[in-house]
């Protein structure tokens, strides 16, 4: 797991290079992104964009991937982001040809998640996003997908 600052995103190149197109790309800045998907590198790198609103924490759930890392971006609102060891949580559901896999469980780290902040989620993440933080709130969010 990384949190950080975008302003900073350029000092984590080097850790693999679907990775890197993605900081490079955040760095540039995302503010005038509409939703949508944006194709980058085929399967190894694409970036979704959408509005939402924000969820009470006990209707969310953890999702964790093998194959894939993600990058999520706030553009607009705040929402509350848990982050587990996938080992430490019960799993409930599991799609292998999507790369997914859902848990329930207690959080080893609680964030919030804000404009001019990214998080970088690794297979070794499970990760349970989308919650309210103050209440219910339209957000903005991208999310970059990035093959390991």
């Amino acid at each position: 797991m990384i949190l950080a600052d975008n302003r900073d995103a350029l000092q984590y190149l080097g850790i693999g290079p679907h990775l890197d197109g993605a900081l490079r790309r955040l760095s540039e800045g995302l503010d005038a992104l509409q939703p949508g998907h944006y194709d980058m590198d085929g399967d190894n790198l694409w970036l979704n964009c959408f509005d939402y609103e924000t969820i009470p924490e006990e209707d969310s759930f953890y999702e964790a991937h093998e194959r894939y890392g993600d990058i999520h971006i706030m553009l607009k609102g705040c929402e509350k982001v848990c982050v587990s060891r996938p080992d430490d949580l019960t799993e409930f559901e599991r799609t292998p040809e999507n790369d997914f896999a859902a848990y329930r469980g207690e959080a080893a780290h609680t964030l919030i998640l804000r404009p001019g902040t990214f998080l970088v989620v690794f297979p070794g993440d499970a990760h349970k996003i989308k919650m309210q933080v103050d209440g219910a709130e339209q957000v903005r969010k991208a999310v970059f997908k990035f093959k390991l």
